[in-house]
């Protein structure tokens, strides 16, 4: 049985624009019509009702009672000294820009990588110290390598910074990564790569190991070391993956370094924010017809817009559907389901999140 079916994923409702980010404003052009939403099924009906009323009342900006905020494109961090409280928002960020505010984004992503950090333990240290809220994470403080680090297990995607948009130029080398003439989009590399980029403040840049280590911002242990980690976690992470019939097609990671010096895993793991996935079942059939992949992340909202603008020059982008935003969280929810084997808790939608935050942070003693 299909997991996607045509129908709309809830009624058209007017959306704000939200906070700005650090990267390019948020600018709306008049709403482009809505298309036909291919939406995904097996999301329970009290969940799917939930998304439709939260609409508005996405978290897309944070005032908590605490020192230091810094605000990223999804995250709002509050450095503490020692540790760092990390609140996850509804923001929806790519281009290096802020498309959309998603209901429930920031609690999926949140929860999904807290999940993924207790199974991924084993491989590396991670900085997780709690989760006090189903948006916030405390962490250790770390140094954080100035470098994503960007596996990949397919020739894919659609930003400037993928393999695939690099490749159908005419690249052949990318990131210190050689590939072979003749490659089709989607298609399986015959083993998992690293692309790193650099973590710059408006964009990404991808570059080599060589030059990583050249720049100064790594050195060549700190390097393999953590290459080698993030390699073995995206490995692992392919493998549960494939045993709840799906494709983790690629992701990215960010490590630092504690006050000990202990390299740790930060941020997210395999989240569908951080992380391209794949419905398995369908892949092979729509590869070999041309189709796109069945995907449950948001790469069909990047592509939305790439059919309707370039996000990345572009000063005025449309709007997304409501049906585009609302299914965008339909799939979040389905994928953190599908992976924990946990029902989504649906918070309660009378209180703002912000408060209800200051109060599970307040009880934990935090502010």
């Amino acid at each position: 049985m299909r997991s996607l079916v045509n129908r709309p994923a809830c009624k058209q409702q007017h959306v704000g624009a939200g906070r700005r980010t650090r990267a390019t404003p948020l600018v709306r052009s008049q709403a482009a019509p809505s298309p036909a939403v291919e939406s995904i099924s097996g999301v329970r009906p009290e969940v799917v009702d939930a998304i439709a009323k939260a609409r508005h009342n996405c978290l897309t900006a944070t005032s908590l009672p605490l020192p230091n905020r810094r605000q990223g494109k999804v995250r709002d961090t509050y450095d503490l000294g020692d540790k760092v409280v990390i609140v996850t928002t509804d923001r929806q960020s790519a281009f290096d820009r802020l498309l959309a505010s998603v209901p429930f984004k920031g609690q999926v992503l949140n929860q999904t990588a807290a999940w993924w950090f207790g199974q991924t333990e084993h491989i590396v240290p991670n900085a997780l110290l709690s989760t006090p809220d189903p948006n916030v994470a405390v962490m250790r403080k770390c140094a954080v390598f100035p470098v994503e680090f960007v596996c990949r297990g397919f020739m894919t995607g659609s930003t400037d910074t993928s393999l695939w948009t690099h490749y159908s130029r005419g690249a052949r080398e990318y990131c210190g990564n050689v590939f072979p003439d003749g490659m089709r989009k989607n298609e399986r590399l015959g083993a998992n790569v690293l692309t790193p980029t650099t973590k710059a403040e408006d964009h990404d840049v991808p570059i080599s190991p060589a030059e990583i280590v050249q720049q100064g911002l790594m050195t060549q242990q700190e390097w393999d070391t953590v290459s080698a980690a993030a390699l073995a976690i995206f490995a692992f992470g392919q493998a549960e993956a494939a045993k709840r019939g799906l494709l983790l097609v690629d992701t990215k990671y960010e490590f630092g370094k504690d006050a000990d010096g202990t390299i740790r895993l930060i941020d997210e793991v395999h989240t569908p924010d951080s992380s391209r996935y794949w419905l398995a079942d369908t892949y092979a059939a729509r590869h070999a017809a041309g189709q796109e992949p069945e995907n449950i992340d948001k790469e069909f909202l990047r592509l939305w817009f790439r059919q309707r603008c370039d996000p990345y020059k572009d000063a005025v982008l449309p709007e997304a559907p409501a049906e585009l935003v609302c299914e965008l969280s339909k799939r979040y929810v389905y994928l953190y389901e599908r992976i924990t084997g946990q029902p989504f808790a649906v918070p309660d939608l009378a209180t703002p999140i912000n408060d209800r935050i200051v109060a599970n942070l307040r009880k934990e003693g935090l502010c």
